[in-house]
């Protein structure tokens, strides 16, 4: 279930194709007003991306991926294909000449990687037999590639090819990511947090390697953030 909260908009006349409860006019408007419950999901929502304007998807424990209309509460796709719970999710927009396309990326705790097309709800791309479940996921734009970190971290291209990986971590693995400049990315593992640095040698082949390690936290890491917001080089 999921709780629509965006406060001052005028709530939607019904829809057909999903149960969607609308909140009664007598409920006071402020910005925290609570509009539509969408309905679909049998399990935990933990994640919620953006794809468009338009669109949004969410994502959790059930193994389904739903996209909704944004304007109105409407499902418009049900993405099945994983068989246990979903553990990271992003979008990944790629462009190719005039073209822009938006691609949903997901982990499960099946220990596959799927790509998904949310204009059609086709799974493009399946990545299975992982050695590991894949806890966090992180596009990096300006390479043209995205990471996975499970017990390793793992750097692939648009097609689903696995370019470079880190050695093994310990059973806890990697819980989140962020991107740094230099074409750093930094990881949390349990207590510490690792600094990754991503080289491009000749031939266009890329190269990963722990330049950092930094130790000051007391207790597991759950997330990071970028509060600077400068990418890349």
């Amino acid at each position: 279930m999921l709780r629509w909260i965006l406060g001052g908009r005028e709530a939607q006349g019904s829809v057909e194709k999903n149960p969607v409860l609308f909140i009664g006019e007598e409920q006071p408007k402020n910005w925290f007003t609570e509009l539509q419950v969408l309905k679909g999901h049998f399990d935990i929502v933990r994640f919620l991306v953006q794809i468009d304007d338009f669109r949004f998807a969410s994502a959790g424990d059930d193994g389904l991926v739903l996209v909704w209309n944004v304007e109105t509460g409407e499902r418009l796709l049900e993405l099945r294909g994983h068989s246990q719970q979903i553990t990271a999710m992003t979008a990944y927009t790629h462009t190719s000449g005039e073209n822009t396309h938006t691609s949903l990326i997901t982990a499960s705790s099946d220990r596959t990687l799927s790509l998904w097309d949310p204009e059609t709800g086709n799974r493009v791309q399946t990545v299975s037999d992982l050695q590991s479940s894949v806890k966090c996921l992180l596009v990096l734009e300006r390479l043209c590639v995205w990471v996975s970190g499970g017990n390793e971290l793992c750097v692939w291209n648009r097609d689903f090819q696995l370019q470079c990986q880190s050695q093994h971590h310990h059973d806890t693995g990697i819980s989140a990511m962020v991107e740094l400049p230099k074409n750093c990315i930094a990881a949390a593992m349990d207590k510490d947090i690792v600094i990754f640095r991503l080289t491009m040698s000749t031939g266009s082949r890329l190269s990963v390697a722990e330049v950092r390690r930094l130790s000051d936290h007391q207790d597991s890491i759950h997330a990071l953030i970028n509060i600077n917001g400068h990418k890349g080089s």
